[in-house]
């Protein structure tokens, strides 16, 4: 239920190019921005693997003919929830619904095709926008466990 705009009390930008090694400094920046909030060890962990597993999506599959653009978009909203937009400009997705289903790939014998099931099974919410040819926008949210045990 859309309640109205976010508003947001932190955020950061990043934008690098789809090579390999960019995943870990992905997945390490935006560990580091998460950890001032109130996000356990455990927590901060499935946030590496979901921005791990979005960028590393983007290399794989995003631009077939040579690396292109990756934008993450980090913010944190007032009420201490997390949100990662991770964008890129490539060839999209065919059929969403499919690419979120566990263990659907489009490289068997490649890779495994749990990318987005372990983005689904660590974030509170996951949502996956793409247009073929247009791109595609993986946005997940997160929120402390700590910090919702204590607001009750």
């Amino acid at each position: 239920m859309e309640t109205g705009p976010i508003e947001v009390t932190n955020s950061v930008h990043l934008e690098f190019p789809s090579l390999p090694d960019n995943v870990g400094f992905a997945r390490a920046a935006i560990a580091f921005f998460a950890s001032r909030l109130d996000f356990t060890l455990d927590e901060l962990e499935e946030i590496k693997v979901a921005v791990s597993e979005a960028v590393s999506n983007v290399v794989v599959h995003a631009y077939p003919d040579g690396p292109g653009p990756v934008v993450i978009d980090a913010t944190v909203t007032r009420d201490g929830e997390l949100v990662v937009r991770v964008a890129d400009r490539g060839v999209g997705i065919e059929d969403v619904a499919r690419a979120c289903e566990a263990s659907f790939t489009t490289r068997p014998g490649e890779h495994l095709g749990l990318g987005l099931t372990f983005i689904k099974e660590y974030a509170d919410r996951l949502e996956v926008n793409s247009q073929p040819g247009e791109g595609t926008v993986v946005t997940f949210t997160k929120r402390p466990q700590m910090a919702a045990v204590n607001r009750e």
